[in-house]
């Protein structure tokens, strides 16, 4: 499980060190890819062999999951750590998310999501209300 808010920086060379405590469940490699509202998700390995098989026992008649696993899977990259605990963000997914030097790495349960800082701040304090609102609606009966 991936827990927290992390604040690295990209390198010049497009490498961000991934937070220590997380390394160790991404030795196996990781994938990287484009998420929705311009962050990246950042899988373990094994994490995004389960999504692809889910995606696999999809209809591929349905126009949504085609869609879907064109993006997905069309901008996911396999990457792994060095040994320093640096992953090297592809160009291309730094530009769909706006990365260029400061940058938010959260733990979002099964995945990391790489933010541009400011575009997590932006999107954090939008989501605030709707956060304190949800909580009956998403998990009904549990907090």
């Amino acid at each position: 499980m991936f827990l927290g808010t992390h604040t690295p920086r990209l390198d010049e060379k497009g490498r961000l060190f991934l937070p220590a405590k997380y390394r160790d469940e991404l030795s196996g490699g990781l994938v990287v890819t484009k998420g929705q509202e311009r962050c990246l998700y950042v899988f373990p390995t094994e994490e995004f062999r389960r999504i692809t098989d889910a995606l696999a026992s999809t209809p591929v008649t349905a126009k949504s999951v085609r869609d879907y696993s064109r993006v997905l899977f069309a901008s996911a990259s396999d990457e792994t750590c060095d040994k320093q605990g640096r992953v090297t963000i592809p160009s291309k997914l730094r530009e769909y998310a706006g990365l260029e030097r400061e940058c938010v790495v959260i733990g979002a349960n099964t995945r990391l999501e790489i933010w541009d800082a400011d575009a997590w701040s932006e999107y954090e304090a939008e989501q605030e209300q709707a956060f304190a609102q949800l909580s009956e609606e998403v998990l009904p009966g549990v907090l």
